[in-house]
C-alpha cells in the first residue's frame, strides 16, 4: 500500500525533530499501521536550511500553498507557530480536503473552533495531541476510550510549561 504523503509546514527545531522522528521509524510506524507515512514535500522560509536537515528525501519549497495545492499530499503537518498565517494555511489546507496535524497551542486557542467547524464540514481531521497536556495522549484516550462516560470536565496541570512553573 502507498504510504500517506505529508507535507511539513515549517522545518525549525519542532519540524526537523519531527522529521526526524518519522524518517528514523519508518520501519515501525508500517508495521504498527500498516501503511508507511513519507514526508514529500517540506516549506520553509529558509529554504536551504530545510534541505540541510531533509537532503533529497522530501521536495523542499519556499511557499507552503504549494504543498496544500499539491494533489498527492493527504495530509498537513502545520509547524509554524503564532496564529497568522499558520491560521490561513491550516483553512486552506482543509478547504482542500487534506487532513491537518498541528502542535500549535496559541492557533487553536485563538482559532479552533473556527478550525474544527471548517474540518468538520469538509469531512476532514485535525489532529492535535501534541498541542495540549506536553504530548501526553489524554485526547484520543477522552474521544476513543471513554466514549461511554460522560466527562464533564478535567483540571490539573496540563502541559509542560505550566507544570515547570
Amino acid at each position: 500500500m502507498k504510504p500517506i504523503q505529508v507535507g511539513l509546514l515549517g522545518i525549525g527545531t519542532v519540524g526537523s525533530g519531527t522529521f526526524n522522528v518519522l524518517q528514523r521509524n519508518q520501519e515501525e510506524i508500517r508495521r504498527r499501521a500498516g501503511r508507511g507515512i513519507e514526508i514529500a514535500m517540506v516549506a520553509d522560509l529558509d529554504t536551504e536550511r530545510a534541505r540541510s536537515v531533509v537532503g533529497d528525501t522530501a521536495k523542499v519549497v519556499g511557499d507552503a500553498r504549494e504543498i496544500i495545492a499539491n494533489p498527492e499530499i493527504d495530509v498537513v503537518i502545520e509547524l509554524i507557530g503564532c496564529y497568522g498565517i499558520a491560521k490561513a494555511l491550516v483553512l486552506e489546507a482543509i478547504a482542500a480536503g487534506k487532513h491537518v496535524v498541528t502542535a500549535n497551542k496559541a492557533l487553536l486557542a485563538v482559532h479552533g473552533s473556527e478550525i474544527f467547524k471548517a474540518a468538520a464540514e469538509k469531512g476532514v481531521m485535525v489532529a492535535y495531541e501534541a498541542a495540549v497536556a506536553g504530548g501526553i495522549p489524554i485526547i484520543k484516550a477522552l474521544r476513543e476510550g471513554l466514549t461511554a462516560n460522560q466527562i464533564q470536565w478535567v483540571a490539573g496541570i496540563i502541559n509542560g510549561t505550566t507544570n515547570f512553573i
